[in-house]
């Protein structure tokens, strides 16, 4: 068995976004020379997630509109925020999104489904922010 670790880093422009990964995760598969095998993509931050889903503007756009109505941006909205942090929605929004993904490889391929595309979503940014990539197999 070959294992293949790497880091990802961003620091985002905005508070909130969406980047797709999917070239970058890629590339460190084809870096790993792994035929068989599975990748864990994590985020290494509390308010940052890692998902899997279509690449459509209209749609991150949704993604977007619906977690602000499920945890909104404010301090004076959450016990978290008492301690002095006004990020707390941030740290709804990573368990609402997800922490990781786990993607089969097959044929040193990622087996993804129709459209299926790997983000990186921030919810709390403007500093740098990290991701581990690990791929596992032959």
């Amino acid at each position: 068995m070959k294992v293949y670790t790497q880091e990802l880093y961003f620091n985002t422009k905005n508070r909130q976004e969406f980047i797709n990964i999917t070239d970058q995760v890629e590339q460190a598969l084809a870096r790993s020379e792994i035929r068989e095998g599975l990748c864990l993509v994590n985020t290494m931050h509390i308010t940052a997630s890692i998902f899997i889903n279509d690449d459509e503007s209209g749609l991150h756009k949704d993604f977007s509109a619906w977690l602000e109505k499920l945890a909104p941006y404010g301090k004076e909205k959450y016990q978290h925020n008492l301690s002095g942090e006004d990020n707390a929605d941030a740290h709804l929004k990573r368990t609402i999104m997800g922490r990781e993904a786990v993607i089969a490889i097959t044929d040193g391929k990622f087996h993804f489904g129709p459209w299926e595309q790997i983000f990186y979503g921030e919810f709390d940014g403007q500093r740098k922010k990290r991701v581990l990539i690990k791929i596992i197999g032959e």
